[in-house]
């Protein structure tokens, strides 16, 4: 059988049910044999041929039933392999010094009759020796410390939780760092199981990781690891088990079917509306992964409070629809159907009425009203609100899961073994008084320098494309216009109306900037592993926050350039009839965009609604859809015959180190769509969180069921996303007070109503005709006359003499005729005035929540200095009674503990160490 993941539960069992039938033992039984036993494996007495072609191969086990498969290498033995098998040979041999135990299945045996798999099992002395070295923390006494107080009205919560040896699969302990010497200290019942299998996969990847390749006569530093041996193709695939199929649980009892629980309460989409079980992911996948995922649930649970709010805001302003006196001008026949505009761009456009822009009005207005300002202020609240509070669930998370004390462990013992391998240089570590690898200042100053110029360039080329999007956005206005001037689009029934040339450009505008930003995307991923791989960071901390710096910096120029230039370049730059601007100079005939008369707001929300709802889809499909499709077209090719625990994973797709980067990326990228420029679509919160619901069980079903079972490693917050997060909400503030003031017609229209509205009642009527200037058509230069057959029929120049525009300047015949108003000026001031004190508001809350919520809860401050104290407590009176025990029996003479005096085996693992 190819492939079972992925697959109907139903189809699955059907493919199944012979293989099951045949089925001798248990689930995990472990008594399986192959016809050669080799590296270890013993045949159990009793067991015959038959017995051994019918037993079950879908086990966790070696073949003798006992030691656990922690690890599985594949290779391939192809024709050019005499050196790749040298190597093999090589590190199959040092690993075994180092103390592992393997065990290898021939390519006869495989599904495909071409592929070897190495089984790895680590010992108790190298799992203990290693857990020392890593300081792994364990328990040593079961934690006395309540959970926590009933909450009143339990009960409202209870469909949403799950059951609770799903939400805590193992008791909650005292723990300290391993001890090798002070075995007898910790809680171990049975060591075969006293580290879990994360635990124990973390352990062998480690060693993988370091071990060298090379012949015991030549001391190659570079041939060291397993990352080199899969890039030269020695080694295929290197990667821990999963525990049981997803779809159902393990039969015997001593074997965990936590990947099942995860799959039935977790991965399923019908469980959207339940918690995470965050204690099971972590002890399952490790710290890294549960942290995202806490993260992630955290993230969603809060837009749903700014969903409410955005909802209520845009549902008011579709209650104020018929207020709105701006857009019933607009669409008025004796109002607007009389007001001639001047034309929107050179020789192409002609003039046009003010009512054909009556439904992009009343489309405006559904999104640019009083609702917004206030929906804006409460997101910069927001924003604080969620960053603080996460802060609370994640010092929580550390102590929970025991990583109070972590970076410290991870800056020290992280070092990337390419660190240690392209470093050549080595200095004296002041604290460890060791000699360690090191990159020079020059070299190090060189690839700095290097990898900005490289990061600068492909910023410009994103800037470049943004450009050729604006110079087609001018170029095809033209076009549309032309094309459209007959109304040919009319003939178009039930839509023909609503298309405009300002719309078609948006539209297709906006298809073409996504389209680009996807192929840039694809660019950008390897230039900036590229970049990152050359500046060969030490730790892979620093590895991982360097490339997400990068990254962030492509996306954030990437995603958000087009959105910059509508909400902040478009229409602020054009001029005046007769003094038009340019975008390359007049000769260029390329004139900058102006905005509807009812602003520029709708054509921002285009803009965000096309790139964000692109990106959320695309996303979809890519991680959902086409993996569904590839597991129906493998089930096509499954066989009904027994399938190895082994080979299943080894048909899943790898998760590579950078998985998780990816999917914070897009996360974080989301998460400026709703807070740069949420105040031109109050429903994107809305968006985010229906995405993120769905996103939440993708991932667990990507991680459940199509991903092998990646190497648990350790991580105590997000990293570096947590600063790009409070920059983006910092920039949040000022995008959102700039949108309001410069791209929303708001501000114009407080203005008018409360200073220059005429009579004593403040009203908006009359504010269309007070927003637009008067020219006399007779002064049009000839470049931008429209052409003779651009004129529409019921242009009749004898009585049109006069066209409007959007702005604020004296009409002609004044003594300052086409320079600007007192009134732009008082616009101007207010404008100003508005971003000013909206910041300093947002600022001065958000400061104020940010100091009145502590990062750290109280309740966990007073855990860890009990925990503490108690481990202090407990270890003393450990060391106390040690003593005791030694003094009271100093006369009986113990025999010296055994020492191994292999040099090569002490070589090998000090190198691993």
């Amino acid at each position: 059988m190819r492939r079972i993941t992925g697959m109907a539960r139903e189809e699955t069992l059907i493919e199944m049910k012979s293989a099951m039938d045949s089925q001798i033992g248990e689930e995990c039984n472990g008594h399986s044999h192959n016809n050669s036993i080799e590296d270890g494996g013993t045949q159990l007495p009793g067991h015959t041929e038959t017995d051994r072609l019918q037993q079950n191969k879908d086990t966790v086990f070696f073949r003798d039933g006992v030691r656990r498969i922690d690890f599985i290498l594949s290779y391939l033995d192809d024709k050019d392999g005499e050196k790749k098998q040298e190597r093999r040979r090589e590190f199959e041999a040092n690993l075994k010094k180092a103390g592992l135990e393997l065990e290898t299945e021939d390519k006869s045996d495989s599904d495909d009759l071409k592929t070897y798999f190495l089984k790895i099992h680590a010992p108790w002395e190298v799992l203990a020796t290693y857990a020392d070295v890593l300081k792994i923390k364990v328990p040593f006494k079961e934690s006395d410390i309540p959970h926590g107080q009933d909450v009143p009205l339990e009960w409202l919560s209870r469909p949403f939780r799950l059951p609770e040896k799903v939400m805590r699969p193992q008791p909650d302990y005292f723990t300290s760092p391993f001890d090798k010497d002070k075995i007898d200290f910790f809680l171990i019942k049975n060591q075969d199981t006293f580290f879990p299998p994360s635990t124990r996969n973390r352990i062998v990847y480690y060693i993988l990781s370091r071990c060298p390749y090379h012949k015991e006569d030549r001391k190659e530093t570079d041939k060291k690891g397993i990352k080199r041996l899969l890039n030269n193709g020695t080694y295929t695939s290197a990667f821990p088990l999963h525990d049981c199929r997803y779809w159902e649980r393990n039969t015997n009892e001593q074997c965990e079917s936590e990947r099942y629980h995860l799959y039935k309460n977790w991965a399923r989409f019908l469980c959207f509306y339940k918690e995470q079980p965050l204690n099971l992911i972590r002890k399952y996948y490790g710290e890294k992964i549960g942290i995202y995922f806490a993260w992630l649930g955290f993230y969603t649970e809060m837009l749903f409070f700014a969903a409410v709010m955005g909802v209520i805001c845009f549902t008011y302003g579709v209650l104020s629809y018929d207020d709105n006196l701006t857009s019933k001008e607009i669409c008025d026949p004796s109002i607007g159907g009389r007001t001639v505009m001047c034309p929107l761009c050179d020789k192409k456009c002609s003039y046009w009425k003010l009512n054909s822009t009556c439904l992009s009005s009343w489309q405006s207005h559904l999104f640019d009203n009083e609702g917004t300002v206030f929906f804006a202020m409460f997101m910069g609240i927001w924003v604080t609100l969620f960053l603080e509070f996460w802060k609370r669930r994640q010092a929580q998370l550390e102590y929970e899961w025991d990583l109070v004390d972590f970076e410290e462990e991870q800056q020290q013992l992280q070092i990337r073994p390419e660190f240690e391998t392209k470093c050549t240089d080595q200095r004296l570590n002041r604290i460890t008084q060791e000699m360690e690898p090191y990159l020079p200042l020059p070299k190090k100053c060189g690839r700095f320098c290097l990898s900005g110029v490289t990061v600068l360039f492909w910023m410009l080329l994103i800037v470049a494309c943004i450009t050729g999007v604006i110079v087609y956005r001018l170029a095809v206005y033209a076009a549309f216009a032309s094309i459209m001037k007959d109304s040919p689009t009319k003939k178009i029934h039930l839509v023909g109306s609503l298309i405009t040339p300002q719309l078609a450009t948006s539209v297709t505008a906006s298809f073409i900037n996504f389209v680009i930003i996807m192929i840039l995307n694809f660019f950008y991923e390897r230039v900036a592993i590229w970049i990152t791989d050359m500046e060969i960071p030490k730790t892979h901390l620093e590895y991982e926050n360097k490339l997400t710096m990068k990254m962030f910096l492509f996306q954030f120029v990437n995603y958000y350039s087009s959105c910059f230039y509508v909400a902040f370049f478009k229409g602020k730059f054009v001029g005046y009839p007769g003094n038009y601007t340019y975008m390359f100079g007049k000769y260029s005939r390329l004139r900058n965009e102006e905005c509807d008369p009812g602003g520029c707001l709708i054509e921002l929300t285009t803009q965000l609604v096309i790139v964000m709802t692109g990106k959320q889809v695309c996303g979809n499909i890519q991680e959902a859809l086409l993996p569904l499709l590839r597991n129906w077209w493998c089930s096509r090719k499954a066989r009904k015959d027994q399938y190895s625990r082994w080979e299943q994973d080894h048909d899943l797709q790898n998760f590579s180190q950078l998985g998780l980067f990816y999917e914070y990326l897009e996360m974080v990228i989301q998460f400026g769509f709703i807070t740069l420029f949420v105040a031109s679509f109050p429903l994107a919160p809305l968006l985010a969180l229906c995405n993120n619901i769905l996103e939440v069980r993708v991932d667990a079903w990507k991680f459940t069921t199509q991903f092998r079972r990646p190497v648990a490693a350790k991580a105590h917050n997000i990293g570096a996303w947590q600063e790009i997060l409070n920059v983006v909400a910092i920039l949040s503030v000022v995008t959102n007070a700039f949108i309001m003031a410069f791209t929303s017609d708001m501000i114009p229209r407080l203005v008018y109503l409360y200073a220059y509205h005429p009579g004593s009642e403040a009203t908006m009527s009359g504010y269309i005709n007070n927003s637009l200037s008067v020219y006399d058509i007779s002064q049009i230069p000839l470049l931008s006359t429209p052409e003779e057959g651009a004129i529409p029929a019921w242009f009749n120049s004898s009585f049109i003499t006069t066209c409007r525009y959007r702005d604020y300047r004296y009409p002609p015949g004044h003594q300052r005729q086409y320079s600007h108003t007192m009134q732009f000026w008082h616009i101007l001031a207010a404008k100003l005035a508005f971003i000013i004190i909206m910041e300093h508001v947002v600022f001065v809350v958000k400061f104020f929540v940010a100091w009145l919520i502590p990062d750290v809860p109280s309740e966990v401050k007073a855990r860890i200095k009990r925990e503490r104290y108690l481990i202090q407590e407990y270890l003393h009176n450990y060391e106390v009674e040690k003593l005791k025990i030694q003094l009271s029996q100093s006369f009986i003479i113990e025999p010296k503990p055994e020492v191994c005096t292999a040099t090569d085996k002490h070589d090998v693992l000090s190198e691993c160490l």
